[in-house]
């Protein structure tokens, strides 16, 4: 079985800028600490994480929001792709529109989709854009359009996070369920899953076939994990992706909780890696 950890965002360039590289506590914590990899920033004891873990390939999700001083470049994204092919198999460049500043987000996803390795575009509508809005906004949608034009992935980060002005309504799926049923040919990857609305997001995914859910942190006891199983386990075996949301917990100890949930071995294959492969076309 091949594993491919989806979500990663390495100790390396801007990223190290991130916050969550700079925060010494581990937020999910109860399920193990940070490991060596984050407190050191290294690179080096990343691939060996990743080696004892099994993982064979990860995916760099860049992460552009309103404030630069916490964002990756996407110029980071390419370089990463280029000089750690061993450990990284494809990347997805950051956007963070701004109302008076779409056709600068247009020109850089023209940019950065001819990069070499890069899939698609990150957008975080509930976290890192100012003003915090849906992924259903209006301002959004030539974005889309093009993306899908052009075959890129459309990956966003959706939950209830950790921005105290946020609320549970920017988690909630009816968003993506627009945007997907607007765009039915835009493949969408949701990190977090629209964590607590776990029911809703199966809901979602068993309407709109062309979103696919990838739990990370939240797809291990967290209240509702389970139903995310047993959808895949039915309707959604083809478009449920495992990713570890690194570094927010350790690679090692999210594949070893994600190996004992109770996916039938077919479905398992699927969630690990296959799916990933699949999407991202290299299967």
């Amino acid at each position: 079985m091949k594993i491919i950890d989806f979500r990663v965002r390495p100790p390396l360039k801007s990223f190290v800028n991130c916050g969550f590289f700079n925060d010494t506590t581990a937020p999910f914590g109860w399920h193990s600490a940070l490991p060596r990899s984050v407190g050191e920033r290294s690179i080096s004891e990343l691939r060996k994480e990743l080696q004892r873990a099994g993982v064979s390939g990860s995916v760099v999700w860049g992460r552009m929001t309103h404030d630069p001083k916490v964002s990756s470049t996407n110029d980071d994204v390419a370089a990463i792709l280029h000089e750690h092919q061993d450990l990284f198999l494809a990347g997805f460049a950051g956007l963070c529109p701004a109302p008076a500043k779409i056709r600068e987000s247009m020109d850089e996803l023209e940019r950065v989709m001819k990069m070499p390795g890069i899939k698609g575009i990150t957008l975080e509508p509930g976290f890192g854009m100012r003003p915090m809005t849906s992924a259903n906004d209006p301002i959004l949608y030539p974005i889309y359009e093009r993306l899908q034009e052009m075959n890129g992935i459309l990956a966003l980060t959706i939950a209830r996070g950790s921005p105290r002005e946020q609320t549970l309504t920017h988690a909630d799926p009816e968003g993506v369920d627009r945007v997907a049923a607007n765009f039915p040919d835009l493949k969408i990857v949701v990190s977090h899953a629209f964590w607590p609305w776990v029911e809703q997001s199966c809901g979602l995914a068993f309407r709109r076939p062309n979103v696919y859910l990838q739990p990370d942190l939240y797809g291990m006891g967290m209240p509702g994990y389970l139903h995310w199983v047993e959808a895949a386990n039915s309707f959604l075996a083809d478009r449920m992706i495992f990713g570890s949301a690194y570094p927010f917990l350790g690679v090692e100890a999210i594949v070893e909780s994600y190996l004992q949930l109770p996916y039938r071995p077919s479905v398992m294959e699927k969630v690990m890696g296959g799916n990933a492969l699949r999407l991202l076309g290299m299967e």
